[in-house]
């Protein structure tokens, strides 16, 4: 069976994610996976857990990708991470909670992720100040 380059995983990540595919989504996970979420302070550390926070989520949600960026990267050792850098940016509206929007860093290592920063946001929640006005328009 052929490994997938690191995008083709993220890809897969999201689309197992939408599809509620819980042991499959823990496939492309490394065991000992961390994913840091800096907006709310937390670390979540293993794939059980990883997988655990997703499934419990209210329903009412769904993704949408809008874009996967893969960084190419050479595991020279350069303090890259050893490992490719995939960066997602997705869309998740929810029935109840709002449209919220994550970009991910992830590290693919080896056919799977292995760690991930992901920076949640709701949109609009983050007001423009008033000395921005006369350079900036709204989305």
């Amino acid at each position: 069976m052929k490994r997938l380059e690191p995008a083709a995983i993220v890809r897969e990540f999201w689309a197992r994610m939408q599809a509620r595919d819980w042991k499959g989504l823990g496939a492309l996970l490394a065991e000992d996976l961390v994913v840091e979420w800096p907006a709310s302070a937390e670390r979540i550390v293993g794939r059980a857990d990883f997988v655990s926070v997703n499934a419990e989520y209210p329903e009412g949600w769904s993704i949408h990708v809008i874009r996967i960026v893969a960084d190419g990267g050479d595991g020279d050792g350069d303090g890259d991470g050893d490992g490719e850098t995939v960066v997602s940016e997705v869309e998740v509206p929810h029935d109840t909670m709002g449209v919220h929007r994550v970009v991910s860093l992830w590290t693919v290592r080896d056919g799977r992720i292995t760690g991930g920063r992901e920076y949640w946001t709701e949109l609009g929640s983050d007001p423009s100040p008033e000395w921005r006005a006369a350079f900036v328009r709204p989305l």
